[in-house]
């Protein structure tokens, strides 16, 4: 009797378990806490990272919607007293020129010294083989304070974009941007793309005598599409609500150096949805369907008001289409459990 309910038993098991794996639909969020979420897609799979503050993680899934039950690997904990063996945020993991590189913004615990450094993987498989970290990324005059590296390459030519101060003071975070000449070495000057121009960027205040306010540009995240590249970015704080996406656009035949060529749109693309229960959602990067056929925004949110920048923030994707000019249309952010079809191609 004792051998057949526990034959009952892991049946039951393993038909649950193929039910959830071949499940046609999902639900928001993916898992029960994560920042600034990150995938890149390779070979039939989604290597998919995002911030714990002290190690690098990577999730490798099939499908991102079954981020629960992926196999997950910490690739790398940085060795104590350094520079950058503290506050771990926002790393994005990327094949470029035949090799896995993962970028991260890290300092020694004081965050006026937080600066990008990146790893290095020959494996065809990030998941194994050897993470060498090659150091700091750093454009060489400024060398300010910097996070959320975004690193895309267009018409032959690698760039870097990301969010940092003019000086080393804090109140004003801006997106930059400069050529590599590799990888993991940033050539020539940085240049200002974007800063706080707009209200909606300008959400910041602070309990904090010494620092009353800052504004904020950060996450930058290319998009291509088109004719046309995109920037999408994070505006005002990511302790408030009104933590938000906004855009920059240029033609895909300009300088992306110059700040000329960037226009911002007048209002956010992505916002807080009350009526969704969905808050500051923000910090997305973007995937493509295994098939090629959709989009989809990949970005993390709060599920109250008021719950700040720590553990409450939670990975969340949906699928986004594109206007008749050709910018992309992410509606509103999604009620958590609302069932949703899974990427086409699976």
């Amino acid at each position: 009797m004792k051998k057949n309910l526990l034959s009952l038993f892991l049946t039951l098991i393993f038909i649950n378990g193929l039910f959830a794996q071949n499940s046609t639909t999902f639900t928001n969020p993916l898992l029960p806490s994560g920042a600034d979420p990150y995938s890149f897609y390779k070979d039939g799979y989604y290597y998919y990272t995002h911030t714990q503050q002290n190690r690098l993680t990577i999730w490798k899934t099939k499908n991102l919607a079954d981020l629960k039950t992926a196999e997950s690997k910490t690739i790398w904990t940085p060795p104590a007293g350094t520079m950058y063996s503290k506050e771990l945020w926002a790393p994005e993991i990327h094949f470029i020129q035949g090799k896995w590189y993962m970028y991260f913004a890290g300092d020694d615990g004081d965050n006026n010294h937080h600066r990008m450094y990146v790893l290095e993987n020959p494996s065809p498989d990030p998941m194994k083989g050897d993470w060498t970290f090659k150091g700091k990324v750093a454009d060489e005059l400024a060398d300010k304070w910097a996070i959320d590296g975004d690193v895309f390459e267009h018409r032959e030519q690698l760039y870097m974009i990301w969010s940092g101060w003019k000086g080393d003071k804090n109140g004003q975070q801006n997106i930059y941007i400069a050529k590599m000449k590799n990888p993991w070495t940033i050539t020539g000057e940085r240049s200002k793309i974007s800063g706080s121009d707009f209200d909606w960027e300008k959400h910041g205040d602070l309990n904090d005598p010494n620092l009353p306010h800052v504004n904020v540009n950060e996450g930058p995240q290319i998009l291509k599409h088109g004719k046309k590249l995109f920037i999408i970015y994070s505006a005002s704080g990511c302790w408030t609500d009104f933590y938000a996406l906004g855009m920059l656009t240029a033609d895909a035949n300009a300088d992306l150096m110059s700040p000329k060529s960037w226009k911002k749109s007048p209002e956010p693309l992505f916002k807080q949805s009350p009526e969704n229960k969905v808050f500051a959602p923000g910090h997305n990067s973007f995937f493509k369907s295994p098939d090629g056929k959709e989009d989809w925004i990949l970005y993390h949110a709060n599920s109250e008001p008021n719950q700040g920048c720590g553990k409450f923030r939670s990975p969340r994707m949906q699928k986004f289409t594109w206007n008749a000019d050709g910018t992309p249309n992410f509606g509103v952010p999604v009620k958590e459990n609302e069932p949703l079809a899974i990427p086409s191609g699976l």
